[in-house]
This record gives structure tokens, sequence and C-alpha cells, in this order.
């Protein structure tokens, strides 16, 4: 499969999930992404257009951590932390086309011990 097509097919399924999946106030979006090196979380509140919390690799608190799924479960134990420490206690899982296996569900289990409602 050309590498375009993948890219076309990526698109379409991260728009057909995001039709669906809407962040409030009360209930954000756990907008999750993954690139060949890093981990990028932030909690959306799509009402007011406005990032509520955000945690990535790159940050120096999370230093030396990879694209893994041992990192994506640091992460998501961070993530949790994160959104209990900006008064968020329940979120919307946003996988952004990803499906739900590897670390996309490392990360979300790892949230959901850290005390998040998904």
């Amino acid at each position: 499969m050309r590498t375009d097509k993948k890219r076309d097919l990526l698109k379409r399924r991260r728009w057909r999930i995001r039709k669906k999946v809407l962040g409030t106030a009360e209930r954000p979006r756990m907008s999750v992404r993954f690139t060949h090196k890093n981990i990028y979380v932030q909690f959306v509140d799509d009402d007011a257009g406005n990032t509520l919390a955000s945690v990535s690799t790159r940050t120096n608190e999370t230093n030396g951590l990879s694209a893994n799924v041992a990192g994506a479960g640091e992460i998501g134990k961070i993530a949790g932390e994160a959104a209990k420490s900006a008064g968020i206690q329940a979120a919307v899982f946003d996988r952004s086309g990803a499906r739900f296996h590897g670390k996309v569900k490392t990360l979300a289990d790892a949230a959901r011990d850290a005390g998040l409602q998904l």
C-alpha cells in the first residue's frame, strides 16, 4: 500500500473519530498523539477551545522516556496526575485514529490507574 494512501486512511479515521468525541469543561477530551520519538497528551475543552492540561515526553520531568509501551505507561500515569491537579476527574478518550492496542491501551490503562475516569 502506498504511503500517501496510508496517510489518507489515517486522516479519515482520525476525523471519523473526532466527529463523535467532544470534550466539555466537566469532561474534557484527552487527546493522545504518538510520533516515532515522542508521546503527547492534552486535555482539551472543545466548548471553550482551551487546553486545560498537557503532558509530553519532551518536558524536563519526563526526559528520558521514549514512545514505546513502557514510556506510554509512565506518560499515562503522569497525565492522570496532571489531570487530577487541574481538577479533572473524568475525560473522553481521543485515540487520534490509532487502534486501541499496545501503546494506546497501556497509556489509557495507566491513566485509569492514576484515578482518571475514561
